[in-house]
């Protein structure tokens, strides 16, 4: 019995183009920069090869991480030199991975509306897929998955307790810009102290297996850092918040409790968002969040080391 040999792929660059789901525009601009070997010509026609389909797709699956061009082209590089690939990508699969113990769920719009007071919020529900609180099911329109339980546990009690889901949905975007920031912190320390030595030039097998040992070891600090300072606040605040409460809600004997008005406007959208009996809590709320907010730039403001200008005539000493 003979071996049959086949012929190699070879593909036109429209054709290329198809079979990566890429464009001919961005095959054309890979090549000029590097990241692409020319094809081979032929009369007047180019011709590509599995190679060169190989490369497109290892390419996109770089971008689907979150590289750049550039540190793909580095990396490509370092592949081309015979230095492999497999200890960069474990390593992008360790930070791919889960940072969180916890299993993703699923639920019913029947028992998402049990869950939340036994009646169906189309809005509501349209929000929570927006937020990624739930993620539709493919092909099962009445069924979600639930990526954070808990994060939902958390939503349910507070509509339990008297929150709007609006409200609640509000408070969960302000939040994730303030935690995204916390984390944005985390990553910048720890590559500035830790990973910057692996991140100055393309690292090898070893060196990336050793950074994914060190993202798996520092991966939940983060978090504890996070829990115990968010103990710590909330003890001190709340303490301090019940306090300004009670005093605000009984004042003594002959202090005055001042009366400023407010928009119509503002008061409407208030109590739409709280309800009437929760419209003087939120606005309290929130200019005491603004007060302390200014405090608190203040604050950072002069401990700052002021930097004079060519124009500033301020005082560097005590006020005479």
């Amino acid at each position: 019995m003979t071996e049959q040999h086949h012929p190699a792929a070879e593909y036109r660059i429209e054709e290329l183009a198809h079979r990566s789901g890429t464009t001919v525009r961005t095959i054309r601009a890979y090549q000029d920069r590097g990241l692409l070997p020319k094809p081979e010509r032929r009369g007047r026609a180019n011709v590509y090869g599995a190679a060169h389909l190989a490369r497109l797709r290892q390419i996109s699956d770089l971008l689907d991480r979150g590289y750049t061009l550039a540190s793909i082209k580095d990396l490509l590089e370092a592949w081309d030199a015979g230095r492999g690939l497999s200890g960069v990508l474990g390593l992008v699969a360790e930070i791919d991975g889960p940072w969180t113990d916890e299993e993703t769920g699923r639920i019913t719009r029947q028992e998402l509306a049990a869950t939340f007071g036994g009646s169906s919020d189309d809005a509501a529900v349209a929000d929570a897929v927006e937020l990624g609180v739930l993620e539709p099911v493919p092909g099962s329109p009445e069924e979600f998955l639930v990526p954070s339980p808990q994060e939902l546990a958390v939503a349910a009690e507070l509509h339990s307790a008297g929150v709007p889901l609006p409200a609640i949905s509000g408070h969960l975007r302000e939040l994730r810009v303030q935690v995204e920031h916390i984390a944005s912190r985390f990553l910048d320390f720890t590559t500035e102290h830790v990973f910057q030595q692996y991140f100055d030039h393309p690292p090898s097998d070893a060196e990336a297996e050793e950074a994914a040992g060190l993202v798996r070891r520092l991966r939940p600090l983060a978090q504890q850092t996070v829990d115990a300072e968010l103990a710590r606040a909330m003890r001190l605040l709340a303490s301090r918040y019940l306090r300004h409460q009670l005093h605000r809600e009984t004042p003594e004997r002959g202090t005055a409790v001042e009366h400023v008005p407010l928009p119509a406007d503002t008061v409407r959208s208030v109590r739409e968002l709280v309800g009437p009996a929760g419209v003087a809590a939120f606005v309290a709320a929130a200019a005491d969040r603004e007060v302390s907010a200014r405090r608190m730039d203040s604050l950072v403001a002069h401990a700052a080391p002021a930097v004079p200008g060519p124009d500033d005539d301020r005082r560097t000493g005590p006020a005479g």
